[in-house]
């Protein structure tokens, strides 16, 4: 288990980089850039398995943990909060947990991600049970706030998960579902906020919205459960009613003020 390569601390393909103009930096992160689509993309079929599991899950009142250090953490705690806002779901649906609490979003916090014990008590606060899904984050895939985090769940019959970018890493064999985005060396050696950080968000993109989409937080391709939070978005919803019902903007408007959701408006007009 611990001689695997670890492929996040291997040495850039580029050197000098001090030396370099501003234009050739720029082309040469792009041009690593193009290599992460093609990794995520050989990890579908383990997102694809994972997701299956979930959904029975959620639909018996199930919840999505998540839980990183780092640059990890604050990408798991971003996917979570914007479950709310677009697809009008509970803040408890979806709970994003980072080593040294919210503390960690903006600050480092000492240690913190090397404390084995405080995932779990992190977890037990928000009660996880077996109808729940708790998904590591670690680039590395080796640290011990998740590692610790992920044996206990399993051990108590929680279905488990992790993104990371080494293949064969510690994460990787207390899980039950291990998603590897092998993305190659970071382009500034072992800053992992770069490629895997990108990788981590497009996973955690693809699992939270195909979720919401099979439990019907989307129709056709529209968020109509949105929250109308602000102008913009009560702007799109008319739009999309306007679309869709080919309502005139004035009544799209209206409707969707009264109505509180595009979703309440089409189940009215479609009865």
């Amino acid at each position: 288990m611990n001689d695997f390569i670890k492929i996040t601390e291997t040495s850039s393909l580029y050197h000098n980089l001090e030396d370099k103009e501003v234009g050739q930096i720029l082309r040469e992160i792009n041009q690593e850039d193009h290599k992460i689509a093609d990794a995520v993309a050989e990890s579908i079929p383990i997102i694809e398995q994972l997701v299956g599991q979930v959904i029975p899950r959620i639909e018996r009142g199930g919840r999505i943990f998540y839980i990183g250090a780092g640059t990890s953490g604050r990408l798991g705690v971003l996917d979570a909060s914007e479950i709310p806002p677009t697809f009008g779901m509970p803040p408890t649906l979806f709970v994003g947990l980072i080593a040294g609490g919210d503390r960690a979003l903006r600050h480092p916090v000492e240690n913190a991600e090397d404390n084995r014990d405080q995932a779990w008590r992190d977890l037990q606060n928000h009660n996880i049970n077996t109808d729940d899904t708790l998904i590591g984050v670690a680039a590395s895939g080796t640290t011990p706030y998740v590692i610790a985090g992920l044996e206990v769940a399993r051990k108590h019959g929680i279905l488990t998960a992790c993104i990371t970018s080494n293949p064969g890493s510690p994460v990787t064999h207390v899980v039950d579902h291990a998603i590897v985005t092998v993305v190659g060396p970071e382009y500034v050696t072992g800053s992992s906020r770069m490629k895997s950080g990108t990788a981590q968000k497009m996973v955690l993109n693809m699992i939270s919205t195909s979720l919401m989409i099979k439990i019907g937080r989307v129709r056709d391709n529209r968020m109509v459960n949105m929250q109308l939070s602000n102008q913009k978005l009560i702007e799109r919803g008319t739009r999309m009613l306007v679309e869709a019902l080919g309502l005139e903007y004035a009544e799209a408007r209206q409707q969707l003020i009264e109505e509180g959701s595009v979703r309440a408006v089409l189940d009215k007009y479609r009865k």
